[in-house]
């Protein structure tokens, strides 16, 4: 068994993953603003504004895994906010750069979240790994500007896995929570049209994903992690009330609406991005929930 560093390990999928790899036997340890060794998953101290991390935890880990970064959707997209959301990406990898560069040996691999927020709206493109970075797009400069960092430690040498998370499902946080509240006052609500594309990904596979990259020595470079059958937003909703199973009154939030409320930030939801998994797949990765209903009704079945 092995131990593993997380950086942002307190955040929807670090949580998860901490546990899922705690089970599997691993050692977990955590880089949080304040030290914990006491903690269920011990933590270590890192400041990205002091450059400051403990080199004790980087020293330890068999394996790194960077989840760090500002919440993409938790406030209004300011110039400050903006500049934050790429810094604390930007500024993390390469803090744990300069810690695995002061190492003796280096750790067997460095595993990095990016996202799918890299291709933009590209309509209905099927998107692949090869495919550039979007244009005139936020959250597509913003990933690029992370991948860049990235790349700085993959020319170490270093085995290096970047995982394009896409929309991750979960009762626990992020999109699903709050899609599920207008079923509370029964009503099915879809983003103007409906029309965009949603690639997603059940909780438990998008942590199966991190871990295989892991245990599998052949996984390098880039991969996006999303199901294998992306929907349109409006035909997601349905799907949605059909794992609910109660009635509720399909309603779109106008787009116009939206952008006033949300400003540019309502690109998280209008963006149209239909992503391929087919790299991952030849990799050798099967998901668990490669089919949208049935990951909905297990995840409302177990309340994760």
């Amino acid at each position: 068994m092995s131990t593993i560093l997380i950086a942002g390990g307190t955040g929807l999928v670090g949580k998860h993953l901490s546990q899922m790899l705690q089970s599997a036997g691993h050692t977990v340890l955590h880089l949080s603003r304040k030290q914990d060794l006491k903690a269920k998953y011990p933590a270590y101290a890192w400041d990205l504004t002091k450059k400051t991390i403990d080199q004790a935890a980087v020293d330890r880990a068999d394996f790194i895994i960077n989840l760090a970064g500002a919440g993409i959707a938790d406030e209004r997209w300011t110039p400050e906010r903006k500049q934050l959301i790429i810094s604390s990406r930007v500024d993390s990898t390469l803090l744990l750069k300069a810690a695995i560069e002061r190492r003796p040996t280096p750790p067997k691999a460095f595993i990095s979240a990016s996202a799918i927020g890299f291709y933009g709206s590209r309509g209905d493109q099927l998107l692949t790994e090869t495919d550039p970075a979007g244009a005139n797009s936020f959250l597509a400069e913003s990933v690029s500007k992370w991948e860049q960092a990235i790349d700085e430690i993959a020319k170490t040498g270093l085995r290096t896995v970047v995982i394009r998370i896409g929309v991750v499902f979960s009762t626990q946080g992020g999109a699903l929570e709050k899609m599920l509240i207008p079923f509370k006052f029964f009503n099915a609500t879809y983003f103007g049209n409906g029309q965009q594309w949603m690639s997603w990904i059940h909780i438990d596979d998008i942590c199966r994903i991190f871990m295989e990259a892991i245990e599998n020595e052949r996984f390098s470079g880039i991969y996006n992690g999303v199901a294998p059958h992306p929907f349109r937003n409006k035909d997601l909703v349905c799907e949605l009330k059909k794992a609910i199973g109660r009635p509720a009154i399909m309603l779109p939030a106008p787009e116009i609406i939206l952008r006033v409320a949300m400003g540019e930030m309502a690109d998280v939801v209008f963006d149209s991005a239909r992503v391929s998994s087919k790299k991952l797949e030849a990799a050798g990765f099967r998901s668990n929930f490669p089919d949208l209903l049935p990951a909905l009704k297990d995840l409302l079945r177990r309340k994760i």
